[in-house]
This record gives C-alpha cells, structure tokens and sequence, in this order.
C-alpha cells in the first residue's frame, strides 16, 4: 500500500506535467504573413529576420511563417486580405492603395522626394496621416522600408521623351501609369514576378523599377539598359489587423512593435546598400547603366510637376498637411 499510495502523486505530476505541456503548446499563436516578392529581394531577407526576431523575443509564443513571391496570395489582395481577418499580416507596395485614398502614393510622386535623406524626411511627414487612415480600417501600421529609386529599363538608349513614345511600359501603381501616360508609352500591368516573360513576349519594352528589382530579375537576360533616373523611392509596408493585434498578450504586442521599429531602420539601411550593389550586379552582367540627357532630365522633371499638382488636387486637406509637413521639415 505504501508502494501504492507514493506512486499516486507522482503519476498525478506526470500527468499534470504533460498537460501543461500541451496547453502551453496549443498557447503558441501561428501567423501566415503573405509578401509579393521572392525569398531574395532585401525586403523579403528582412521580413523573414523580422519574424524570427518575434519568435526569439517571445519564445516561440508567436510563430510567423512568411510566404514569399506571392505564393500564398497575390499582391493585390493582400491588404483585404489582411483586412477581412483571411491573414493576420502581409507586406504590399503602399502605392497600390492609391485608388483609395492618393496618400498611398506620396512616396511615387516623380521628384517629390528622390533622394534617400528626403524619401526619409518624407515618411516622417506623412506617417501619422497614413497610420490613422489605416487604423480607420482596423488596420495596424507596422512598418515601412523603401525601394532602391525608380530608373527607366529599356532594350534601346533613351536619350528624350521621343525615344519612349508608344513603347509598352510596364506600371505597377496608378503613379507608373501616369507617368507612362505623360510621357507617350501604353501603360501595361505586369507584376515582379511576371516581368522576364512580359519582356521575353514582347507584352512589354520598357519599365520604371529599382536598381533591385532588375537584379533581382536578372534583367540583363531581357533587355539591355538601366536609365537611372531616380524618380520617386516607393515603400513597401507591413500592416496587422487590429483584430489579431489585439489578441496577443501586451508583452507580445511589444515585442512585435519593437522588431518592428529595428526592421524599419535595418529595412532602409538594406535599401541604400542595395542601390549600390544592384548597380554594381546590373554593369557586371552587360546592362549600360546611364544617367538622364539634359533633355530627358527637362522633361521628367516637368512630369514630376505636374503630379505634383495633381497629386495635391486628389489628395485634399491630408495631402495639404503632408506637403505642409514636408517643406516645414526641409527649410
């Protein structure tokens, strides 16, 4: 009996041990967090350090499992996605949402903001807006890294507007498509993924991107010159439902803003390493990487005016206040 009753706490410790266990395991929150770009864009490089941040901080209590070049949902669906509770999290080019609201593109305005030091400048003025306009949504800004600046991938030298006239150009946000418009070429949708083909095809000859996204795509297979123009430094952003944010523990929620916070800084030093190293990659493989003719630089620049103006227009009393914002930061 003796024998009997000593093994009776200890079978019950066991047990209770083990059950632990299994709570603590079922506990442990799984997030799905689409990216429309593939596993070698620094942005996805940085999501994925993002995420295993999360998990060391936590100890595994929040697990994210990033899905890259748009395997788990495509680009444009990402944001409702997110939005109707489909995934918790998920990455996409702020621009996209222009046909909702123009403060979405602020980042593409052509010559708004073309340098790194007032692409920065710009984020801080228009931060505050943009987070509020999400949050209107239940959507929660966590944080945004920039683009290499955009330049002009031709199969041909661009020496003036002529020379870009009636080409298929590649747009990725309503800006690439106005700035197609302004300048003579058809506008033609393609995503990141989709471009060696469209190019291959001849769907498309032309098109604004990164340094990095040429790279990326090896781009000297397709075509064979990199203006580098540097129009505009669009941003991705990484959002969260609401929702879902709310239902981690505080000291989860803070874990998250805080790798949050060191993926925007890490995010946008990556960026100006990339500029470089893209350039470098794009002359290495053949691509005749030049800088706008005074011609060319003209007419951009007047293009960049005029979006302006009509960014101004579409984006109203926000708009004012992020220009506003912007210049009292500049002077």
């Amino acid at each position: 009996m003796t024998a009997r009753f000593s093994l009776l706490p200890l079978t019950a410790a066991i047990t209770i041990g083990l059950a632990t266990l299994g709570s603590t395991a079922q506990a442990a929150t799984e997030w799905d967090m689409p990216t429309p770009y593939g596993d070698m864009t620094f942005h996805t490089i940085n999501i994925r350090e993002f995420a295993d941040e999360v998990r060391n901080a936590t100890d595994g209590e929040l697990d994210i499992t990033v899905h890259a070049n748009g395997s788990l949902i495509g680009h444009a669906e990402i944001k409702n996605a997110v939005r109707r509770g489909i995934v918790p999290i998920g990455e996409l080019i702020m621009s996209r949402l222009a046909n909702e609201n123009a403060i979405f593109e602020v980042d593409s305005v052509p010559y708004l903001a073309s340098s790194y030091a007032d692409a920065q400048t710009l984020w801080e003025a228009s931060r505050e807006v943009i987070a509020e306009e999400l949050a209107e949504q239940q959507l929660r800004l966590l944080f945004a890294v920039p683009w290499p600046p955009q330049g002009i991938y031709t199969n041909q030298a661009i020496e003036s507007g002529d020379d870009l006239k009636n080409l298929s150009m590649r747009a990725y946000n309503t800006a690439s498509e106005r700035i197609a418009q302004l300048v003579g070429a058809v506008p033609t949708q393609v995503e990141v993924p989709d471009i060696p083909t469209a190019f291959s095809t001849g769907r498309v000859d032309a098109m604004i991107t990164s340094p990095a996204t040429g790279a990326d795509t090896k781009a000297w297979d397709y075509l064979s010159h990199f203006n580098h123009a540097q129009l505009w430094l669009p941003k991705n952003m990484v959002i969260v439902s609401e929702k879902a944010f709310s239902r981690l523990d505080e000291a989860t929620r803070q874990a998250v803003l805080d790798a949050a916070a060191e993926a925007e800084t890490r995010g946008w030093e990556m960026s100006r390493q990339e500029t470089d190293e893209a350039l470098a990659v794009l002359k290495e493989n053949g691509i005749e990487v030049s800088e706008p003719t005074p011609e060319l630089a003209e007419l951009l620049q007047e293009v960049g005016e005029t979006m302006t103006e009509e960014w101004a227009g579409r984006a109203g009393d926000q708009g004012a206040a992020i220009l506003e914002a912007y210049q009292a930061a500049r002077d």
